[in-house]
């Protein structure tokens, strides 16, 4: 096969690979969700279905919703909010990572969620929880928040818990288990952040005729 024909075919495929934004969901200090968030990088990694990257909400400094608009309009006042909504538009898919504080996701991630709109339309979720009860309710309000985002979330999650996959409440040790419930989500969330990605093309496409008519 000629080499431009080898070269544009690696370049399509770098092109349809989905990406996915591994997205932490707590600031706390002491917290465990970045080393979850790590063994979840570490699994997805072994992967050739999508490119994965971790984001950290902490890493931006998102302070409590300060923006004089609402998001749906897009008109971002903040650098920090700009910041945030390059990264997050920048994916196709991505997987929470959440903990359960009093049966509910962290205001951290909720805040972090709240300060976009458009940039989360149209993409596929899938959940990561941890706590005393696997972080069951947490996903539960999540699948709420994200639905009025637009965001389809797939049924498989994976749910760790405090008392049987961790050491002291503080070491992840995940069972044996954990690691074909996380590929299981991460399959689902793949197959629908390609399907999503698609209703993302044809939206493009189609607004794009609408103008021309116009």
């Amino acid at each position: 096969m000629p080499r431009f024909k080898v070269l544009l075919m690696v370049q399509d495929k770098e092109i349809m690979m989905l990406k996915v934004a591994i997205v932490t969901g707590s600031t706390r200090p002491g917290r465990n969700g970045e080393a979850v968030a790590r063994w979840v990088l570490d699994i997805a990694k072994k992967r050739s279905d999508a490119t994965f990257e971790l984001v950290d909400i902490r890493d931006y400094n998102l302070p409590l919703l300060d923006e004089p608009m609402p998001p749906s309009m897009g008109q971002y006042s903040k650098p920090h909010t700009r910041s945030w909504a390059a990264k997050i538009d920048s994916f196709d898919a991505y997987v929470f990572v959440t903990p359960e504080y009093n049966h509910a996701p962290s205001g951290a991630l909720k805040n972090a969620i709240d300060y976009l709109y458009r940039e989360w339309n149209n993409k596929a979720a899938g959940f990561v929880g941890y706590g005393s009860a696997g972080g069951a309710r947490a996903v539960e309000q999540l699948r709420l928040i994200v639905g009025e985002l637009q965001i389809a979330d797939v049924r498989a999650q994976v749910m760790l818990s405090l008392f049987t996959d961790f050491e002291n409440f503080s070491t992840l040790k995940p069972a044996a288990h954990q690691e074909a419930a996380l590929n299981a989500t991460l399959d689902q969330v793949i197959a629908w952040g390609g399907a999503m990605k698609t209703l993302r093309k044809q939206k493009g496409i189609e607004d794009a005729t609408l103008r021309t008519a116009a």
